[in-house]
């Protein structure tokens, strides 16, 4: 059986302190050239505090077919990958912003 949170004080189950974090942080999207013209797809702006970046990575990189990593409290996708990314985020309830 779970706890409770620390933060809202409401057993584990219903726990929405994560849902709340997502809807406060503005997220930004954008496109960055690499060594050999390689694109690369950065998100930013997701708070490593309150919600796990590398369980978002995961979940991007499986829904995107692509490679990555977590550096520096950003994501970074293999590709060009911006339009995607931006459902994705924007279903898991984050306020996206794409700059290109």
């Amino acid at each position: 059986m779970g706890g409770i949170c620390p933060r809202c004080g409401l057993p584990e189950e219903l726990c929405i302190c994560e849902d709340i974090a997502k809807e406060q942080q503005s997220v930004k999207v954008y496109l960055d050239k690499r060594r050999y013209g390689k694109t690369v797809t950065i998100v930013e702006g997701i708070d490593s505090g309150d919600i796990d970046l590398n369980d978002i990575a995961k979940t991007l990189k499986t829904k995107c077919a692509a490679g990555g990593t977590v550096k520096e409290k950003r994501i970074e996708l293999q590709g060009d990958h911006a339009k995607k990314v931006k459902e994705i985020l924007t279903e898991m309830g984050f306020t996206v912003e794409v700059v290109l």
